[in-house]
């Protein structure tokens, strides 16, 4: 690597450093500013952040999808809860819509921010070269990343933010994600409808209804990612973004 080179290379990871400071300084602006009106708190009530959904009016599906890809993008924020207050206020079907959209809009964000930082940033924060050990076939990755997200067990978010890191096509992402959202999207959105018409102990016999429905794919899902070698396993996408290697604390030590 030539000294020209380095001084670009290094400009370039100053400017990404940068904007990732302002994601992070803007994201604990916003999440203080909920904490101070009490709004945290009113998103671990599914009732009652529907009524203060409802409250806007025309606007409230708007306040859903914000707070979906809020939720995707900031982890103290819950996104089950954002979910069911989306079908307790807007039904089945709409609510549905909203939280589908919320929480693409919210994978992508979190995708395009590792996308646009890309490997190098997080090795000048780590010290080391992050390695994900993902297929290299862009439609395998697909795949595997559209059954991801139909096991519970694996964390959305982190998901999205280390698909970023890969190789991954965006449109790919956009798509898989899109189309493995729909269950639980669905499944969420019901459950929030029917905590406003129904009893806790009915709404508990359909949840243990629907695991007994869902159980076997979902197993199945695990069982396939589990059994990709050197691919994108349980394991492997859960601590991807804590998965390193020793291949950039080595180009270090040999600049010295």
């Amino acid at each position: 690597m030539t000294i020209a080179n380095r001084k670009a290379w290094s400009q370039q990871t100053l400017i990404r450093l940068s904007l990732f400071l302002l994601v992070l300084v803007g994201l604990w602006l916003i999440y203080r500013w909920m904490l101070n009106i009490g709004l945290v708190e009113k998103v671990l009530e599914p009732m009652a952040f529907r009524e203060w959904v409802l409250s806007w009016g025309w606007g409230g599906p708007v306040v859903i999808i914000l707070f979906m890809a809020l939720a995707i993008v900031f982890k103290p924020i819950p996104s089950a809860a954002v979910a069911l207050a989306s079908g307790a206020a807007f039904g089945h079907t709409w609510g549905t819509l909203y939280i589908i959209v919320g929480a693409e809009l919210g994978a992508l964000l979190a995708f395009s921010i590792s996308r646009v930082l890309g490997p190098e940033v997080f090795c000048r924060l780590l010290g080391r070269r992050i390695h994900f050990n993902w297929p290299g076939a862009q439609t395998h990755m697909m795949g595997l990343l559209f059954l991801s997200r139909l096991v519970p067990v694996i964390p959305f978010d982190i998901v999205s933010y280390a698909a970023g890191l890969t190789t991954l096509q965006t449109w790919r992402f956009i798509i898989a994600t899109l189309v493995g959202l729909i269950p639980s999207s669905f499944l969420l959105a019901h459950f929030g409808g029917e905590m406003v018409v129904r009893s806790s102990g009915e709404l508990l016999l359909d949840m243990l209804l629907v695991t007994v429905v869902l159980l076997p794919p979902v197993v199945l899902a695990i069982y396939f990612l589990r059994r990709q070698e050197g691919g994108l396993g349980i394991k492997a996408m859960v601590s991807g973004l804590s998965s390193l290697t020793q291949e950039h604390q080595d180009e270090r030590t040999g600049e010295h």
